[in-house]
């Protein structure tokens, strides 16, 4: 009987051995799964199939078996989407990897795993990872580009807890904690020694959630798709919320751009305001601000409520250490005990603490409270700096103490006004109001001219714009559009309607993404038509025009990118004064302008230009109608991306250099 008994145990493991390619099904445990005899199951009941184990995982995971184990079969569970079932602890065994099916996540939303409007759900995984192939997933050839296949997509779910597991490589975020019910948010929500490692777009994504606790995780080397942070809490809507968000003990290191973000300008005053707290957290080596408080540009457009930091720790980025932008009066951002540490030591025209206020702003910069925070600079520079994008923006109620830890003795500094002011001068621009071109009958200015010179370069337009071009009744009309880009950001199909001079749409196209694509078309009437294009975060250029074609900045500044160029503009008769702003996107981005008068002298000239400056005229005379000429150029010593023009007290329109410009008809 020993005998039998010691073949029977050889036995039994042989079975493995022939494995782990393929487990049998245990149809005895299932049933008794089943019949509620067995509350606690091991996923390889359900067999295991080293080439695709998705259906017998999802099956497991399906048998409302109370918990799970899913066991280290010495081979990854290779799996296509999973969706999780309520009130399920699922425990992934220590050496245990479930490893996304290549050539599968075709869908520009497949996760790893999903809990949509699901309940009471623990995800344990010491020593667990899940991994995906962000590689392929970049790669246009193989995949229609997209940021959100995430290796742990929340939505509108309860009750949720990822404990120990580490999620590398998806082509979205670690975990995303979204909405799958409009306005239904995340509650109670606990991650805890969470390692997020090489993913796409965010190590983790918070777009709404209410009781989130997140604690002991790491979030680090994020690459890819913008914002590239370690986490990003960023609301799409108003009626979502961040409400007693509680982040402690967490480190984000070597992220392509910010640590943390708050990036929650969707949200505005009428929203529920904001409620965070974050203890003991850093960031190390990360590309942007190491934290980030980015809220709307009015009162009315955002959020209140409070964020707070304590003992927390900004070292190394490549940014400042700590962004704030946001108006006075709403909201506070108090940071206790914190520490800025050699940040954007790279970037000396900036300061390793910055406030910024954006384009449209109506309110002070503010509402941020310092108790003792240690700065440690190794660039002599000031403290604090200002980006003021939205011109002339005071700074309010930015108090408290700041202790300076340079090669002599620390010493504290106490904010007052009169500190601040030396430290961020505001520079009062003058109201020079923006021109309507309504009730305006364009024409080119020179009659009878020639298409439009095809050798100059045309300005690339980022985000959103619109262009004016004008044409006789009759006219075969064409130009080409250029569909491009931006970083891996990705991109749809743009749409190109053409509205005429009576109101009609003349054309509906589109053009495809990475593509030049020729548009044509009769004109139906004579004078201007409106091309209003939109490429999402993305860029687009148009070329070759046949006809006398401008960029139009009516309802607000020109968004361009790298668009180094002479580009002229039109001072109507009669006009005594006005206006040409020019800016970077956000601190570090910046540009390099110079306005001509119409003999080519130079009137002035920026460089590393950040924030917003105005050049302003004051005319010796009455202006007969002439042509300036702004001449914008990449900046000496900062980076050369985002740029942005917006003309005052003359039409907004722009057109390079050497093409018709189009102008009102004067009496």
């Amino acid at each position: 009987m020993r005998r039998v008994a010691m073949i029977g145990a050889i036995t039994i493991p042989a079975v493995a051995v022939l494995g782990p390619a393929i487990a049998q099904v245990n149809q005895e445990m299932i049933d008794r799964v089943a019949a509620g005899e067995v509350t606690e199951a091991k996923a390889s009941w359900w067999g295991f199939d080293e080439q695709d184990s998705t259906e017998a995982l999802q099956a497991a995971i399906d048998s409302g078996a109370e918990k799970l184990i899913v066991e280290d079969m010495g081979s990854p569970w290779i799996v296509t989407p999973i969706s999780l079932a309520s009130n399920q602890e699922i425990v992934f065994e220590e050496g245990c990897e479930v490893l996304a099916k290549r050539g599968e996540f075709k869908g520009r939303n497949d996760s790893l795993f999903a809990a949509h409007n699901r309940d009471n759900i623990t995800l344990r995984g010491y020593g667990a990872t899940f991994r995906m192939w962000q590689e392929d997933y970049d790669n246009p050839d193989l995949y229609q580009r997209a940021e959100w296949r995430h290796c742990i997509s929340i939505k509108s779910s309860s009750n949720i807890n990822v404990y120990g597991l580490t999620l590398r490589d998806s082509g979205g975020d670690g975990i995303y904690l979204g909405t799958a019910t409009q306005w239904v948010t995340n509650l109670n929500i606990h991650i805890k020694d969470v390692i997020c490692d090489n993913n796409y777009r965010q190590g983790i994504s918070v777009i709404t959630a209410e009781n989130l606790l997140i604690e002991d995780t790491i979030m680090r080397n994020t690459s890819g798709t913008p914002p590239q942070a370690g986490i990003d809490f960023e609301p799409n809507n108003p009626e979502e919320r961040l409400v007693n968000v509680v982040m402690r003990n967490c480190l984000t290191e070597n992220n392509n751009s910010y640590g943390y973000v708050l990036a929650i300008s969707p949200l505005n005053a009428a929203s529920e305001p904001i409620s965070m707290r974050f203890e003991n957290c850093r960031s190390v080596g990360d590309a942007g601000p190491g934290f980030a408080y980015n809220a709307g540009a009015t009162i009315e457009g955002a959020v209140g409520g409070l964020a707070e930091l304590v003992n927390c720790s900004f070292e190394a980025s490549g940014g400042a250490g700590i962004s704030i932008t946001k108006p006075a009066e709403q909201g506070v951002v108090r940071f206790e005990n914190c520490r800025v540490i050699n940040c954007a030591i790279k970037m000396p025209a900036i300061s390793p603490i910055m406030f910024n206020s954006r384009r449209g702003a109506d309110a002070a910069v503010g509402g941020v409270e310092f108790h003792d925070l240690v700065l440690t600079d190794a660039v002599d520079r000031d403290p604090m700096g200002y980006n003021d994008q939205g011109g002339g923006m005071a700074l309010k109620d930015i108090t408290g103490t700041l202790i300076i830890d340079r090669d002599e003795e620390p010493r504290t500094i106490e904010l007052t006004e009169e500190l601040l002011a030396e430290w961020m001068p505001v520079v009062a621009l003058k109201d020079i109001p923006r021109l309507s071109l309504e009730g305006l009958t364009l024409r080119p200015l020179v009659l009878d001219s020639p298409a439009a010179a095809t050798d100059v370069r045309w300005p690339v337009i980022r985000k959103r714009g619109e262009y004016l071009l004008y044409a006789d009744e009759g006219d075969e009309v064409s130009f080409t559009v250029r569909h491009i880009q931006v970083g891996r950001y990705a991109g749809n199909d743009m749409p190109v309607p053409i509205v005429g001079p009576s109101g009609e749409t003349v054309y509906e196209g589109s053009a495809p993404f990475q593509e030049e694509t020729v548009v044509s078309f009769a004109a139906p009437e004579t004078g201007v038509y409106r091309i209003a294009l939109d490429a999402g975060a993305n860029r687009f250029q148009l070329l070759d025009p046949s006809h006398p074609l401008c960029v139009n900045g009516e309802s607000g500044p020109i968004s361009l990118i790298q668009s180094a160029g002479d580009f002229i503009f039109y001072v109507p008769a009669g006009t005594t004064e006005f206006g040409v702003r020019v800016s970077g996107e956000g601190a570090g981005e910046s540009v390099r302008a110079a306005l001509l008068d119409p003999a080519g002298e130079v009137f002035e000239e920026v460089d590393n230009q950040f924030q917003t400056h105005q050049f302003e005229v004051e005319l010796d005379a009455p202006s007969e109608g002439e042509v300036w000429t702004l001449q914008l150029r990449r900046p000496t010593d900062m980076t050369w991306e985002d740029h942005y023009v917006d003309l005052r007290g003359v039409p907004p329109l722009l057109a390079p250099a050497g093409t018709a410009l189009l102008v009102p008809v004067e009496e």
